[in-house]
């Protein structure tokens, strides 16, 4: 069976090693290497750098050029899978597959249709989430479903720890979607339901409004702690105007109401200090000053920049 495969980022090797050890003849469509880091030096997709090592045929794509089109519709492809790639494929490229092409989406469609559905999963405190493969169409994540499987979030899971879940589970919905096609079964039902979005993070994304409860706070990091991060900006004392990225945190009580937000509370020992949210506190466990390392809130106490009474901007900019 011959697979053209769609992926970029480093949840997609993960699939494309399934399919490549899974003896599948590959054709890997991929983004262009882009500037990053320091000196901005250019960085290959990580499903590139796993095509070179194993000699799978791949083409970078900036745009899908007639010249492109051609090279994929000579693959002769019976099947297209996407999975985290990160661009608008047009139909002129994903119904060339005899069998078209479908997506692997690490939400239950049609919830949380768009680019980060495990991050909004965590920051609305959902407690159950899945994968779900479906044909792809012009409209954002709206094609058929093919296979659906549901995974529970458990309270203590981040993003990291709920991708590293839905990792394999989506390797196996992927699996199976393509035994289906192996035995001629083509079935796909429509979404229904109302649908959510899970548009872009940006960097802002991360500002906490401390006039959330402690919980909505505390989830916000669970969803965003791998990329932007959550932080906030001292408002008053020594650090006024000052960002700090809070790296670990934790629910220190969650039913208190509180009159003033964002405002310091205390110090506690050897853990770090709490933070007063509309409804209960955040324990500040790690931090980070912007271009300084990660380090423990307790040590970072010790130096006496922050103090009890010193607030954080109360609400998002």
């Amino acid at each position: 069976m011959k697979v053209l495969f769609f992926g970029t980022s480093i949840v997609s090797r993960y699939y494309l090693e399934k399919l490549y050890k899974s003896n599948y003849e590959i054709l890997v469509i991929t983004k262009l290497d882009k500037p990053a880091f320091r000196g901005q030096r250019f960085v290959a997709p990580e499903v590139k750098i796993y095509a070179i090592r194993n000699n799978i045929d791949f083409i970078q794509v900036r745009e899908f050029t007639t010249d492109i089109i051609e090279k994929i519709k000579s693959f002769d492809a019976d099947v297209g899978v996407v999975v985290s790639y990160g661009k608008l494929i047009p139909r002129s490229v994903f119904n060339l597959p005899k069998y078209k092409t479908f997506n692997i989406h690490f939400s239950l469609l049609p919830k949380l249709r768009g680019s980060s559905p495990v991050q909004y999963a965590l920051c609305n405190g959902e407690t159950e989430t899945g994968i779900s493969s479906f044909y792809i169409k012009d409209d954002l994540d709206s094609g058929d479903i093919i296979v659906q499987e549901k995974l529970v979030i458990d309270a203590e899971d981040t993003a990291e720890g709920l991708f590293n879940k839905l990792i394999p589970l989506g390797i196996m919905v992927m699996n199976k979607t393509l035994e289906f096609f192996k035995n001629g079964k083509y079935n796909a039902i429509p979404q229904t339901g109302i649908p959510s979005f899970a548009p872009s993070l940006k960097k802002e994304n991360g500002l906490i409004n401390w006039n959330n409860g402690a919980g909505i706070v505390y989830n916000k990091f669970r969803g965003l702690c791998l990329w932007p991060g959550v932080y906030s900006i001292v408002s008053s004392g020594k650090l006024v105007g000052k960002k700090i990225k809070f790296a670990e945190v934790e629910i220190f009580d969650d039913s208190f109401l509180n009159d003033e937000f964002g405002v310091v509370c205390s110090i506690e020992k050897n853990r770090g200090f709490t933070v007063s949210c509309a409804v209960g506190r955040i324990l500040v466990v790690k931090i980070k000053l912007e271009s300084k390392s990660v380090v423990s809130a307790w040590d970072f106490i010790q130096g006496g920049q922050l103090s009890v009474g010193d607030r954080f901007v109360d609400g998002e900019l």
